[in-house]
């Protein structure tokens, strides 16, 4: 007899200890329970259901869900860079009024033909959204900043095409693909292309070389001041100067469109 209850007693314990080392797994409940019970299928399809010992798993589904999201790749979070800027009102209203100038050279953009449009467009586009990222609070404005930098990608997709019809289809296909989930990637590279195409037409067209210079100045301090903007966050202004150099650059590019 006291060897039946010794056995009884560890059979009980090892029951515990089982369902206790599955407290800590994140999306997993123990639910206490009076009875022994066991998902169990019957030949006919039926279910019977026999529940395990003094407590049964009860598994959270949203909870899993949230943790299988949080698990995702880095290419599908939302981007980040200068999540800490607009420190205070000044600085973001500053961020907000020197962001209009690209909605205005949206505007005046040439629109001879169907590239043209979207390009014009697309400069739209980044005006709005680094207005709204650089007004915004809280959780947003994560999504609003990965918003900003797709728009920006958009726009030079928008401008090589606008220069040239004859870019490769497949480059074009995985630029497009590569948008919400690459974007800075996919600025550099049509930047880059752009760049060469203006120092092409300069060479060859002296009424442009001007505004190439121009272009090639704006462009280095524009970098400058992209990597003083990470480098010194506490200092004030320097990404609406970015912001400033950035349109004057943009400006100089809607010559190639005359």
């Amino acid at each position: 007899m006291i060897q039946l209850i010794t056995e009884t007693l560890m059979g009980t314990q090892n029951k515990l200890n089982s369902c206790r080392a599955l407290e800590g797994l994140h999306g997993v409940t123990v639910v206490p329970d009076s009875h022994f019970a066991l998902d169990e299928t019957t030949r006919d399809g039926k279910f019977s259901q026999l529940n395990c010992g003094s407590s049964a798993l009860s598994v959270n589904q949203p909870l899993i869900m949230q943790w299988v999201w949080e698990q995702r790749p880095s290419c599908l979070r939302p981007v980040g860079g200068c999540i800490q800027g607009d420190r205070n009102l000044a600085e973001r209203v500053a961020n907000v009024l020197t962001s209009l100038p690209f909605i205005a050279l949206g505007i005046q953009a040439p629109r001879k033909n169907f590239s043209m449009k979207l390009y014009a467009n697309s400069l739209i586009g980044v005006g709005v959204a680094s207005s709204l990222y650089h007004s915004s609070r809280g959780k947003l404005r994560q999504y609003l900043r990965w918003a900003d930098y797709t728009m920006i990608a958009t726009a030079t997709v928008c401008l090589t095409g606008a220069l040239r019809n004859d870019n490769p289809k497949l480059l074009m296909a995985a630029s497009a693909f590569l948008l919400p989930l690459r974007p800075f990637t996919v600025s550099a590279l049509h930047t880059g292309m752009m760049e060469v195409i203006f120092a092409k037409r300069a060479l060859k067209d002296p009424d442009l070389r001007m505004a190439h210079n121009v272009h090639k100045m704006s462009t280095i301090l524009g970098g400058v001041l992209f990597i003083a903007d990470d480098a010194l966050p506490k200092t004030p202004f320097i990404h609406a100067a970015w912001h400033l150099a950035a349109a004057v650059g943009v400006g100089t590019c809607n010559k190639l469109l005359v």
